[in-house]
């Protein structure tokens, strides 16, 4: 096949499974690669050390996969329904969930099972010289800047809140790539940027997340906060978490371009009646064993039972009812230190005296000092 047959065979079959943006681009130095180490200088990774410990392979996708020349980027959309009303209002002590996590599995697992189907695929192709094609299918776990190489494969441009836009899809869509080492008949870049004096999305960020147009500092945004924080979250931003529990959609919500975007048929993304919206005050009931059984093959997984029940917690502390009492004084006695520290915020956050002598009692027996100082200033707050 000519590079061009083998780019039109590839995203043929790409598009039957389920991929629905396509396009190719050549493997080349990755001009982000100075701006990701100088974010990362000024410490807007956060907790994420996973980019540090591997900052080299960013550089160039032969890192990723040696001896690829090619990269066929695909996009695949997972936008569905609507929030759920009590999602939005959180009534009955309701938590809100990223739609990308609505469904029935974690995503991860879906697209990688695509990819190896491509792959199988593509092994069964030959170049002109009757050679077999190798390739590697990545999703963002790898180490290769993606919304770069969909750029430069002419899927959309780069937003002001960091996602990548298509005029067709909007930004519900989630990244993935098959490097190649064989050459393939390359794309158009995509050259236009559709936001014009648009703010949109840096208006509605509840946390300015946004350190400029393009760039963000993930330690202020909800979405690293819910997932990728493993620490007690900073005070002055937990107000603004609202009843987030994993990721966030406020950014997307906002744009313009999504008005219109398509909507997936996809059964792995339609929601879950649990996960739109997710119901709070029962998971304080979970034991660990319990929390894997029913989440572990979800992207509610990645935090652990400890990190939702922490961002929990603090969404019931954001929306003060007394139906919220019961499961927030049992996570004052959770045996996680970072359950029992967001526990006693969100009592504090509740302003009832009758708390006090709730975190009280706790304080007397509380042998972590974090959790002592959190539970010191809930008293305070409750007053």
């Amino acid at each position: 096949m000519t590079p061009a047959q083998l780019a039109q065979s590839l995203k043929a079959e790409a598009n039957r499974l389920g991929f629905e943006l396509t396009g190719c681009c050549p493997v080349v130095t990755a001009q982000g690669f100075h701006p990701l180490t100088q974010w990362l200088d000024d410490g807007y990774a956060g907790e994420m050390d996973y980019f540090k410990n591997r900052l080299h392979a960013y550089e160039h996708p032969q890192h990723v996969m040696d001896g690829a020349v090619s990269v066929l980027m695909l996009g695949m959309n997972y936008q569905t329904v609507a929030p759920a009303e009590d999602a939005i209002s959180s009534a009955n002590g309701a938590g809100r969930i990223a739609r990308y996590a609505w469904g029935s599995g974690d995503y991860h697992d879906l697209i990688h099972a695509r990819l190896k189907d491509l792959k199988r695929f593509a092994g069964g192709l030959t170049n002109e010289d009757n050679e077999p094609v190798s390739a590697r299918g990545v999703v963002d776990t790898a180490p290769l800047l993606e919304r770069e190489f969909a750029q430069l494969a002419g899927l959309g441009w780069a937003a002001k809140n960091t996602m990548l836009i298509s005029p067709k899809q909007g930004s519900w869509f989630l990244l993935a790539a098959l490097l190649l080492d064989q050459p393939l008949e390359h794309d158009t870049p995509f050259e236009g940027y559709h936001c014009g004096t648009c703010t949109a999305c840096l208006d509605a960020c509840p946390t300015d997340a946004f350190v400029q147009p393009g760039k963000m500092d993930a330690t202020r945004c909800i979405s690293y906060l819910t997932i990728e924080h493993r620490s007690p979250i900073p005070i002055e931003l937990r107000s603004k978490m609202d009843n987030w529990i994993l990721g966030c959609d406020i950014c997307q919500e906002v744009c313009p371009w999504n008005r219109k975007a398509a909507v997936s048929s996809e059964p792995t993304f339609q929601p879950r009646e649990d996960f739109n919206p997710l119901s709070l005050h029962e998971l304080f009931w979970l034991t660990d064993d319990q929390f894997r059984a029913r989440f572990r093959k979800t992207p509610l997984w990645r935090p652990r039972r400890r990190g939702i029940l922490r961002n929990a917690a603090i969404a019931l502390g954001n929306r003060p009812s007394t139906e919220n009492l019961e499961p927030l004084t049992r996570g004052l006695g959770d045996p996680e230190p970072l359950v029992r520290g967001a526990s006693a915020w969100a009592l504090g956050q509740h302003r009832m005296v009758s708390n006090r002598g709730v975190l009280h009692d706790r304080l007397q027996i509380e042998d972590d000092p974090t959790v002592r100082d959190e539970i010191t200033q809930a008293m305070q707050e409750s007053v």
